[in-house]
């Protein structure tokens, strides 16, 4: 088990919108470096990445990519709301601005909207995320467990409404829509 906050790292292509790396565990520098490393690990040429404003993410980058990389950072300026601490939404984003770190990152190119929304459909299909409830994961290995499913589903068997095929096989690694019989027969398999 484990005691404390955890955080979901995510990676999304903006174009298939396949989730290529995903990982659960502490929001620290090790974490980010591990996450970087993993999806560095997955590319198989240079991308353009965009992360938040989060600092652990500058030496992870690097670590990870060097100079093959075009990378920028995208940091929200947040306003006061006048509801104050008794608010349960985020405050108001008052404007970004954005940070060209390593290489050459189109500005046009440089968001996160794709990893805002991914979160949001993570948030929503599953209820493991929503405190206050008796879905929320007290388990870090049920928890590990929920998101390992949602994101073989998300990527392989769930239809892109906007791409009308899944993520997968718009990044040409999957033929057809897999079935959760396939995907069940994956963890009988194992």
């Amino acid at each position: 088990g484990y005691a404390g906050d955890v955080w979901t790292w995510t990676a999304i292509d903006a174009d298939t919108k396949l989730v290529a790396s995903w990982m659960v565990g502490s929001r620290d520098a090790v974490a980010a470096r591990d996450f970087m490393h993993d999806l560095a690990g997955r590319l198989a040429s240079r991308v353009q990445l965009t992360t938040d404003g989060h600092r652990a993410y500058l030496t992870a980058v690097d670590s990870a990519f060097g100079e093959n990389i075009d990378y920028a950072m995208l940091v929200k300026i947040y306003g006061e709301s006048s509801e104050g601490q008794k608010r349960y939404s985020p405050a108001e984003c008052i404007g970004c601005e954005r940070k060209e770190i390593i290489g050459n990152p189109s500005p046009k190119h440089i968001s996160t909207s794709f990893a805002e929304r991914q979160n949001l459909t993570m948030r929503m299909s599953m209820r493991r995320f929503t405190r206050l409830t008796n879905a929320f994961s007290k388990k870090i290995e049920n928890h590990v467990a929920a998101i390992s499913l949602h994101f073989m589903y998300y990527n392989f068997g769930r239809v892109h409404q906007t791409l009308k095929q899944t993520p997968a096989m718009a990044a040409g690694i999957a033929d057809h829509v897999w079935s959760v019989e396939e995907i069940v027969a994956l963890l009988d398999s194992n």
